[in-house]
């Protein structure tokens, strides 16, 4: 991953987004990274992956309250005391 710093993301903006097109960038500020460009691509990739793995650990947990006893009923019992 390409890295520069926040000194040159601002003189070459242009370059710096042509770039995000084919891998993230790190802007980079007093040596600490402060930010990363990519693009909308890549973006929608890692929040699929984020989704997918929420849908997962759902299913996990709901399987485990099934196991456990759980109903509709039960849990509508606790969520009304």
């Amino acid at each position: 991953m390409r890295s520069v710093t926040a000194t040159e993301a601002k003189q070459n903006l242009g370059a710096l987004l042509d770039s995000a097109q084919s891998e993230p960038v790190v802007i980079r500020r007093q040596k600490r990274d402060i930010a990363i460009v990519l693009s909308p691509r890549e973006y929608d990739r890692l929040r699929a992956i984020n989704t997918e793995e929420f849908e997962r650990f759902c299913d996990r947990i709901g399987a485990q309250a099934v196991e456990a006893g759980m109903t509709e009923a039960k849990l509508a019992e606790i969520l009304s005391e």
